[in-house]
């Protein structure tokens, strides 16, 4: 097969389908790609679709040991930012569909959201933690200009006083900097923007229709000016092509007003592995290996190491150096003096009959 191209404005490269679930696969003659424009013409430009999803429920809940939260909400499935590093790229083939192309072109959005996460809020016995928005699929890709599911699900949290988190890499945050003011005084929420790189252009390769750089930035310097709890995360750090930037990035935040941060080494289970190495191949031939050395190297010999804790907290000499490059920087610029803490003391559960509560 000859080398693959790049594909402007999308992170895949291929439309890999997940072998561990037997999914057919599809691949082009070799002997026919010379001609197939020829004969056919261009090929068509790939378009987002969206497709409605009627819900049972909105609230997913977990058990894992190594993260700080136990429920979240995603409002919607794939994500069209395309971020080609994305862990949760595999969570399409559920669907049968690519974990390449399909999960940054075909999505599916839950227009009855708010309404579940209301029902949710109101059973008898509910007991309120925080909820984590972004978890899996950005809450602020591009079709939430479209649907606005997530600023229908904050404006649910606001009423019932129910403390809610979210991590975004889209400067459209801000576009519910109303209603993320208000929680905010009620010590009700903390926004998470996660900057990868300060460099445009490869942000454009990595992450091709998420906010630029700079744009992120601004987006949590106009957070910590409102009175939100601002964090930066500097994820994924990427060995050999975004660790560069893991001093510059804690600096501008800080500049902008940011108390908190934190850095997630690039993971890559399952498809997300053959994909990122597919990237790799188009975009940075030249340092593929060492890229790649250098995960196995805090990954245990593996592209992946998916063990509780470990997942989070790489091993060995790049990952103590990236470590240790990330608190000085911290320390340097007053970052993670003092950690934000969310209230769930002021829950109220939702009226659903219509009726005023008594008090």
């Amino acid at each position: 097969m000859p080398p693959l191209t790049p594909i402007r404005g999308r992170g895949a490269q291929s439309a890999r389908v997940p072998a561990r679930f037997g999914l057919a696969d599809r691949e082009v003659a070799a002997d026919w790609i010379e001609e197939r424009e020829t004969i056919d013409g261009p090929a068509p430009k790939l378009r987002t679709e969206v497709t409605l999803e009627s819900a049972r429920s909105i609230l997913s809940y977990n058990q894992s040991p190594d993260i700080p939260f136990d429920r979240s909400i995603n409002a919607y499935r794939g994500c069209e930012h395309g971020c080609v590093y994305c862990y949760a790229r595999p969570s399409h083939a559920w669907l049968d569909l690519s974990p390449g192309l399909d999960f940054e072109s075909k999505l599916f959005a839950k227009p009855d959201a708010a309404n579940l996460l209301r029902k949710a809020l109101a059973r008898p016995g509910y007991a309120p933690a925080p909820i984590a928005m972004g978890t899996n699929t950005d809450p602020y890709q591009p079709i939430e200009a479209t649907y606005k599911l997530t600023r229908q699900i904050l404006e649910v949290c606001l009423e019932t006083r129910h403390p809610v988190t979210i991590t975004t890499k889209s400067a459209r945050v801000v576009r519910d900097l109303d209603l993320l003011t208000e929680l905010a005084k009620h010590g009700l929420t903390a926004v998470s923007v996660s900057v990868t790189s300060l460099d445009p252009r490869l942000s454009g390769l990595l992450e091709p229709r998420a906010s630029a750089p700079a744009k992120r930035l601004d987006a949590l310097g106009r957070l910590a000016e409102a009175g939100v709890p601002a964090h930066v995360s500097v994820a994924p750090v990427i060995p050999a092509i975004t660790d560069e930037f893991i001093e510059g990035i804690l600096a501008e935040a800080a500049k902008r007003g940011v108390q908190t941060a934190s850095w997630i080494m690039l993971r890559l289970p399952h498809e997300v592995s053959p994909l990122f190495r597919e990237w790799l191949d188009v975009h940075y031939s030249d340092r593929a290996a060492k890229v790649m050395g250098i995960v196995q190297s805090v990954r245990n010999g593996r592209d992946n190491d998916p063990g509780f804790f470990t997942r989070m907290k790489p091993l060995g000499p790049w990952a103590d150096l990236f470590r240790h490059r990330f608190r000085l920087a911290c320390k340097r610029n007053g970052l993670n003096r003092e950690q934000p803490r969310l209230d769930c003391s002021a829950f109220q559960p939702p009226n659903m009959d219509g009726q005023l509560a008594l008090l």
